[in-house]
């Protein structure tokens, strides 16, 4: 599948299959994010990857106890340490874990993987729950697996003259 399809087939997944994740599936994701660009090329992004039932129970809790997320047969889970803050005034590091997520999204929807990006966490909570250090910033989580069925569609979007303007706003 070429980037651009991938882009405009993938969706957001709430209802998984139990279906696994083959394992050289898995891979090809994590290596999309591991090769993620960063800031100042630090690569200070880490993955976790949550398959346990248990932990995965557990991560449905943390997540304002949204009940499909603990249904994905993997969750993943991108914090990175020593928290820095850009001179435009954002998280160098919640930025890298967001494009290393947004990489990762991309080659799953090319295997035919779909997932949920979670705002609605306690980054506590899952600290705790998958024993991340203090220390580390915790600014994405995104179950993925199959769909339990072709039930996902992908929003509408703007048109691109509300999204786009040319040298000044």
């Amino acid at each position: 599948m070429e980037i651009m399809e991938a882009i405009k087939e993938r969706y957001s997944l709430r209802s998984f299959s139990q279906k696994e994740i083959e394992p050289e599936k898995l891979q090809k994701i994590l290596e999309a994010g591991r090769l993620a660009p960063t800031a100042a090329n630090q690569q200070r992004t880490r993955a976790i990857v949550v398959t346990d039932p248990k932990l995965r129970k557990g991560m449905a809790e943390a997540c304002s106890n949204q009940k499909f997320v603990g249904e994905a047969p993997a969750i993943l889970v991108l914090c990175a340490d020593d928290e820095r803050i850009m001179r435009c005034g954002q998280s160098a590091r919640g930025i890298d874990c967001a494009i290393a997520l947004s990489f990762m999204c991309l080659e799953a929807a090319a295997l035919g993987i779909e997932g949920c990006w979670i705002g609605s966490f306690d980054p506590e909570q899952v600290r705790k729950l998958l024993s991340i250090p203090e220390g580390y910033v915790i600014p994405a989580v995104y179950p993925l697996g199959y769909p339990k069925e072709d039930d996902g569609v992908r929003r509408e979007k703007k048109p691109m003259e509300e999204f786009f303007v040319s040298n000044r706003f």
